[in-house]
């Protein structure tokens, strides 16, 4: 089946849906994302996106075999991957177990990584006699740092998930198998934010990891935050010590 799409107020969530392959992507899996991300940019209520799965494994990455037919512009895995990451919403990958391939760079272009004790990656691209593609080189760098990255991709080392919070690839670990609840409360918190803050930080700390950030531009967020109602609504539920009603939700 293709990924789903569910938007449920302020959250949206993109579910994997091919269990028996380990949710393997296929070249119309590709589109398919590719539609979603962009339905999904144009829904100006939904703050948070989780990506999921159902089954045991979180993703096994792009179908091996298909490679050779996902070079086209506009199609290719990585751009796929590349719009997860410019992504309006703060995204969250749902790590409930294995993360394979390709798919661990779907999953570092999220801002936010859950697993439990079964979560488990590697990156097989060297034992395969692939190079992977210069965007996911710099989101390993840029996300894990150089030496963490060189291990991952050269040694094809798989990480169980200790060691996966460890090196900084999960941002959060749970101490059991289900992981629902600990996603389920970082989309509270993170639903719970001021819109234009919440959206405007993450796009200019992702900038900044890039170093392509425009002190201009941030300057302007600044700014378009200071004369919100956002603003005076938080600071006011602040003092009152109770949750915020936002204009911008």
């Amino acid at each position: 089946m293709s990924p789903e799409l569910l938007i449920q107020g302020a959250c949206a969530s993109i579910t994997l849906r091919r269990p028996e392959v380990a949710n393997k992507l296929l070249p119309q899996d590709l589109v398919t994302l590719r539609s979603q991300i962009d339905e999904i940019n144009a829904a100006p209520g939904v703050l948070v996106l989780t990506l999921q799965s159902v089954g045991k494994h979180f993703c096994s990455g792009y179908d091996i075999g298909e490679i050779a037919n996902s070079q086209n512009e506009g199609s290719s895995f990585g751009e796929m991957v590349d719009a997860i990451e410019s992504c309006r919403p703060v995204t969250i990958a749902a790590i409930q177990g294995g993360v394979f391939g390709g798919a661990t760079d779907m999953a570092l272009a999220c801002d936010f990584r859950v697993g439990g004790r079964n979560s488990q990656m590697f990156m097989p691209a060297a034992r395969l006699g692939l190079h992977f593609y210069a965007s996911g080189l710099e989101r390993y760098v840029t996300r894990l740092g150089l030496d963490t990255a060189k291990r991952l991709f050269l040694t094809g080392e798989k990480l169980q998930a200790q060691a996966m919070k460890d090196c900084g690839f999960l941002t959060d670990l749970t101490d059991g198998v289900d992981i629902t609840t600990a996603v389920q409360q970082l989309q509270a918190i993170l639903a719970g934010m001021a819109p234009l803050a919440l959206l405007g930080m993450k796009k200019h700390l992702n900038a900044i990891a890039r170093g392509m950030q425009e002190r201009a531009s941030i300057d302007a967020a600044v700014q378009a935050t200071i004369a919100s109602a956002d603003l005076q609504e938080g600071g006011l539920a602040w003092r009152e010590k109770r949750a915020p009603q936002f204009i911008g939700r």
